[in-house]
């Protein structure tokens, strides 16, 4: 299982310094396998490609737990894949992040006295990209400490010439095929970017606000409708009723006042009305609201504009120069004073939409913009999950796939922005539109002008599998890489991402995926379970935590808790806890070293080896194909806690333990333990680097003399098994077990030693009585020993002599005070519950709470009159 055999004898123990310091070890270890290459990719291998690309992060931003945990997953994947010889590409890259960078330059040049219209902006995009030079792309230093085996050498940014190229080609495609259109249509609207933003920027909130009810028309010829946005009043164009509704079929088809304005407006009729919500009646809104702007297309109303683009009123009239607010209460003041206020709500709690970067209000707006087509592409989309060719995992998150790309509308692509990839769209003097492709010339001339928006970043960021292999190129790496394997990445962008790369993707390589499996994740929260967020003061920053338990201890707690597409609770103690689990592994080798555990030569027959010895490697051999299957179905919680007890449990704790008694013995059995120890080590190194892969390396080095374990091969399930090992040792196991609760029982501390008799003839245990001694810190019989106490256990039988180690007496007397108290709790326990009167009043709750009294109570009764039956008569 090592192929390390031909190998010299590993290192000295004394390399090992006699406690693990990360600090010390993680950054050189880092640099120096990024120096040897081992997470470069060759296309030209002849080995089978296994690729993750990275979600790219943007530009403007820092290692956060979010994603510290998911590429401390897409890591284990591609560090395994290359242990098991596969030709392992994770591509790294930066997403150029449109709004927010551009708001980070911004805020530089108002910090300066200027806005970027002071600049111009071919000066503003050279400012930005000077900022990226200088400020952007600092989490790619923190992916280094974390340990990320990317290959630097293929990073990628989403602006840079060969994805630039990619977005004109395809662009130009969809445009051929008219896929891509120029319409007005309503879009979310941000005041204060000054852009339309998508709708995984806009963060949903419950806002207070107000909702008010008003009269509009005259006489009997009213309606009354309810709004939370009076202010969009001045840009109604109907009132729709639904068409069955008898409240109003009088008044279909018929005009009727608009209040504070000299126009009158349409009574319509449409099915998308709820005449059971509110009054019934709705104001039409066309420019200002989405599902208004549909009702306006059915009845081809007017759209009537109120607001300019930083959402200050623009209609004729006292309101105009007014903030939509402040309109809002001037108009509802107005309102008041005709009497057309019937109701009024304070405060009216409702979800509000705000922009992600800086906090405003959304403003719904009719805009011009442009579009991308989806349906034949969602179609698309929809049919390579349906057909089996790309798989969600978890499954049960495949309908939330289904429901978003089934459902999809038109997608917005364009923004209102300086930075970002420019449409490639030039408007000539006689209203001429051409799309220009990356190989061609753009058209000159008086009058000849590019369009001014940008590209919406996921537009970019939707070619990523393939434009960073070189697409529309046919390159090597594309050929060898492309489909990739896994995307691995978190449930809440499966709409706004993960759905439009399977469009791109299955559009731009003639039907071919992008990825064949699609594994998500939920989301990092704290210890609680609550949201992480500034505002809750529970933000961490996994650096921290780095700096003080290492990246291995984040890394290992972070995988510990991923349980496919569920979110994802950690708290400061767990990674302290890794970062034990880490110290015991760093120990335990150190151990086996200084006594001589070794990887030289193949490993012995089984014939001679002892039982220990065959039921550590039956263990780990089941360990192995356990850890392989959980790999394959995503279960990183699963494979990680089963790594932990493997080698917490079973290795340190019970084969090194038993072992020591082999290793002071001396001789052959001695020798063959050192090479299982040894072999045991090697292998689980192996299997614990994907997740930690700092302290294994240092340790696998150290203990096999080997290069690396980063480019070390995969353990394979040798198929030994050895059930009677298994169960001999579980019988071992469970008497040491026994002993070690009855002297804890007894109150003597873990050193202290006991004389005793060991009955172990004719049971499997007999070969291990110097282990049980050993181990139970038990001291032969001697001419003067006195059973004081007998426990049969595993079909032996084990008699303690406790007559000079505890005061028989005085703990007979603590017993049997413990003992009452344990049964007056279980009598009124028992009499309450057999109290009907009390039952038909209680709570369910107070009824399990005294149940489970009356358990507990039973069992202490059961422990405490078994230590008393143990005892001698004092």
């Amino acid at each position: 299982m090592t192929e390390n055999a031909q190998q010299q004898p590993p290192a000295p123990s004394t390399e090992l310094p006699t406690q693990y310091a990360p600090a010390d070890v993680e950054g050189p270890l880092y640099e120096r396998w990024v120096d040897k290459g081992y997470f470069a990719a060759d296309a030209k291998s002849d080995k089978p490609a296994y690729t993750i690309v990275i979600p790219p992060p943007n530009v403007t931003g820092s290692l956060h737990l979010g994603h510290a945990f998911q590429h401390t997953l897409m890591d284990a994947l591609t560090r395994r894949k290359r242990m098991q010889g596969y030709e392992s590409l994770w591509l790294p890259g930066m997403d150029h992040a449109g709004i927010a960078t551009q708001n980070k330059v911004e805020q530089q040049l108002a910090e300066e006295g200027k806005s970027r219209h002071d600049l111009g902006r071919e000066a503003f995009v050279e400012r930005v990209w000077q900022w990226k030079e200088e400020y952007g792309g600092k989490i790619l230093g923190q992916m280094r400490r974390l340990g990320d085996g990317v290959d630097w050498d293929r990073e990628r940014f989403t602006m840079d010439e060969g994805l630039s190229k990619a977005v004109l080609t395809i662009f130009k495609k969809l445009y051929e095929d008219e896929l891509i259109y120029r319409a007005e249509r309503i879009i979310n609207w941000c005041p204060r970017c000054l852009t339309a933003i998508s709708d995984i920027e806009v963060e949903y909130q419950e806002d207070d606000g107000e909702l008010v009810s008003i009269k509009y028309g005259e006489g009997e010829e009213t309606l009354v409708v309810a709004t939370t946005r009076a202010e969009t009043m001045l840009g109604d164009t109907a009132v729709a009723v639904h068409p069955d509704d008898e409240r109003y079929r009088h008044l279909i088809g018929k005009r009727i006042k608009l209040p504070l304005t000299d126009r009158s407006i349409p009574v319509v009729a449409d099915t998308h009305v709820d005449p059971e919500f509110g009054t019934g009646a709705v104001k039409v809104t066309p420019a200002h609201d989405p599902n208004d702007f549909a009702i306006g297309q059915r009845h081809g109303l007017e759209s009537i504009t109120v607001m300019d683009e930083r959402a200050v009123i623009t209609a004729h009239g006292p309101f105009q120069g007014l903030d939509r607010f402040e309109a809002r209460s001037a108009i509802v003041a107005a309102l008041r004073s005709q009497g057309r206020i019937v109701a009024e709500k304070r405060p009216y709690v409702h979800s509000v939409g705000h922009c992600s970067r800086c906090k405003t209000t959304i403003e719904p707006r009719l805009s011009m913009q442009w579009w991308v087509k989806v349906g034949p592409l969602a179609k698309a989309a929809g049919d390579a999950v349906r057909d089996g060719r790309v798989k969600i995992h978890p499954e049960d998150m495949s309908k939330r796939y289904f429901d978003w790309v089934d459902n999809m509308h038109d997608w917005c692509i364009s923004r209102q922005l300086w930075w970002g990839h420019r449409i490639p769209v030039w408007y000539g003097p006689e209203g001429e539109v051409v799309c220009v492709g990356p190989d061609e010339e753009p058209p000159t001339g008086e009058g000849w002008k590019q369009d001014t928006d940008v590209l919406d970043t996921w537009f970019s960021s939707g070619l990523w599998p393939f434009s960073t292999l070189g697409w529309p190129e046919q390159t090597e790496d594309l050929r060898k890489f492309y489909p990739t394997d896994v995307l691995l990445t978190g449930h809440d962008i499966i709409f706004f991402w993960v759905a439009r790369m399977m469009m791109f993707g299955l559009y731009a390589m003639d039907g071919e995926v992008p990825f064949h499996t699609i594994a998500l994740t939920g989301l990092v929260r704290d210890e609680r379970g609550k949201k992480m967020s500034k505002s809750f003061g529970n933000v961490v920053d996994p650096l921290d935590w780095m700096d003080k338990y290492g990246s291995d201890a984040v890394r290992f707690t972070l995988a510990r808790g991923a349980n496919p597409g569920t979110d994802v609770p950690i708290g400061e103690e767990w990674v302290q806890a890794s970062r034990n689990f880490a110290n015991k592994i760093w120990n335990a080798t150190r151990f086996a070293l200084m006594n001589g555990a070794t990887v030289e030569g193949p490993l012995p027959e089984a014939s001679r080896m002892s039982a220990t010895d065959r039921w550590i490697l039956s263990r780990l051999n089941k360990t192995v194909a356990q850890v392989d299957a959980l790999y394959e179905d995503y279960q990183f919680a699963k494979l990680s806690d089963a790594l932990f007890h493997f080698a917490w449990d079973e290795v340190f704790d019970w084969y090194v333990e038993l072992s020591k008694t082999t290793f002071i013995a001396g001789g052959e059995a001695a020798e063959v333990s050192k090479r299982v120890l040894g072999e045991v080590l090697d292998v689980t190194l192996k299997l614990l680097h994907p997740v930690v892969p700092f302290v294994t390396d240092t340790l696998w080095t150290t203990l096999t003399g080997g290069e690396s374990v980063v480019i070390a091969e995969w353990p394979k399930d040798s198929g030994f098994r050895d059930a009677a090992a298994e169960r001999e040792i579980e019988t071992l196991q469970s008497v040491i077990t026994e002993v070690r609760r009855f002297r804890a029982d007894q109150g003597l501390q873990p050193g202290q030693r006991v004389p005793a008799r060991l009955t172990l003839d004719g049971t499997a245990l007999a070969p291990h009585e110097a282990a049980i001694r050993q181990l139970l810190r038990l001291q032969p019989e001697g001419d003067s020993f006195t059973a004081t106490a007998t426990l049969p256990v595993g079909g032996a039988e084990v008699a303690l002599d406790l007559s000079g180690t505890i005061d028989v007496a005085a703990e007979r007397k603590r017993l049997a005070k413990d003992l009452a108290a344990a049964e007056k709790e279980k009598a009124q326990a028992t009499a309450k519950l057999g109290n009907e009167a009390f039952l038909a009043k209680a709570p369910d709750n107070v009824v399990d709470k005294i149940r489970g009294r009356l358990a507990k109570a039973e069992e202490d009764i059961a422990r405490i009159q078994a230590q008393l039956d143990r005892l001698p008569e004092a």
